[in-house]
């Protein structure tokens, strides 16, 4: 798979340096699949692993990891919490440390708000505040994803207002087409979320 990668590289006539690309990986109800993406955008993105047979489940996101031979490239690593939960071989689902940064207590509501600082994380351990696996990349090499963490804001924004205010009414009138369960949910596309935080009214 190394040379296969410089093979790619060579019939798009474009010199390869690792450090250029960031691996993206994401899956669906039935298939993995992992591109490599460009860090200026300035190429398209290339498709690096895929399958049909395989879950997005730990032990299937090790295996592309080895078939693709990460660690000869060492990419950064982008995709959504969940798929960076097994790669940091965290626990998924409602937990109690879900940040592979800091110790943040999930379940403390009452310090949602007031506290600002929290101990951090000094290394990813199994068997130590729900980290259940080996990690198989270093965090170091971890991008968060700004997309979820803009509409998880949004959403909390949204769903803090009174349902019968004139905000939820603005935003309403902003997407006539979607409806009011969902609005009041604060479930938005990246699109429609951009032009949310655009709007000068």
């Amino acid at each position: 798979m190394l040379l296969l990668i410089f093979g790619l590289f060579n019939e798009i006539g474009k010199d390869y340096d690792p450090s250029d690309w960031r691996l993206f990986i994401d899956s669906s109800v039935k298939c993995l699949k992992a591109v490599l993406l460009h860090n200026g955008n300035e190429f398209p993105s290339i498709p690096v692993g895929h399958s049909f047979h395989m879950k997005e489940e730990y032990e299937n996101v090790k295996t592309m990891l080895d078939v693709i031979k990460y660690t000869s490239h060492n990419w950064v690593l982008c995709g959504d919490f969940k798929m960076l939960a097994f790669l940091l071989g965290q626990q998924g689902g409602y937990t109690k440390y879900f940040c592979f940064l800091c110790l943040w207590n999930s379940r403390a509501d009452e310090q949602y708000y007031s506290r600002k600082l929290w101990l951090l994380r000094e290394e990813l351990t199994p068997d130590a505040h729900n980290v259940i696996r080996q990690p198989l990349v270093q965090r170091e090499k971890i991008l968060l994803p700004t997309l979820h963490i803009q509409l998880g804001l949004a959403k909390q924004f949204i769903k803090a207002l009174k349902s019968d205010s004139e905000a939820i009414k603005h935003v309403q009138a902003m997407f006539p087409k979607l409806s009011e369960a969902k609005v009041k949910g604060g479930i938005f596309t990246g699109p429609q979320n951009r032009q949310m935080l655009g709007s000068k009214e």
